[in-house]
């Protein structure tokens, strides 16, 4: 892999912290242990909302990437990042998961928000907010399409164009 910026230094931390987010939740989608793993700061933590299934915290990096790895096989998953506002310590992204529920006709959306912390130039920290639904959840009206956003059939975002060559194969 080729080094990514450390958002705290880089001339762009907007862009670097763009760069590092994306390529986690790419390596998510993936279940690829080690590129989740290239990530992240060896005493990540990463914390969820609860009530969730699984909403306990996931402490390590060896843990969290392989953690990753078994929620991608099991809901079939792809994450998108849709937005990001960042400074140079810490960064939030609006993203949508889309997932195959067992026994659903159709992939569902959950759309989230988390937050990140770096060290080192590696993820940190990152506090997930969302509720896992078996139907897609998402603002009521917002006018996703046109803000270049996923949606159903399109598995990628105006930011996170390449999103869909990662993850299941053809759910798209």
């Amino acid at each position: 892999m080729a080094a990514l910026a450390d958002p705290r230094t880089a001339s762009d931390p907007t862009a670097a912290w763009t760069a590092l987010i994306t390529r986690y939740y790419d390596g998510c989608s993936a279940g690829d242990v080690d590129r989740v793993r290239e990530t992240l700061h060896p005493d990540v933590v990463h914390w969820f909302l609860a009530p969730n299934t699984g909403s306990a915290a996931v402490a390590g990096a060896e843990h969290l990437a392989r953690y990753w790895r078994k929620v991608a096989r099991t809901l079939q998953a792809r994450w998108v990042v849709e937005s990001i506002c960042a400074t140079p310590e810490q960064a939030v992204v609006e993203w949508t998961m889309w997932w195959q529920p067992e026994g659903a006709p159709a992939r569902v959306a959950t759309r989230g928000t988390e937050w990140f912390t770096c060290a080192d130039g590696l993820i940190r920290e990152i506090r997930s907010y969302h509720q896992l639904r078996p139907v897609t959840t998402e603002l009521d009206g917002f006018p996703y399409a046109e803000r270049g956003y996923s949606v159903p059939g399109s598995e990628h975002s105006r930011l996170h164009a390449d999103a869909d060559s990662h993850g299941p194969a053809d759910v798209t």
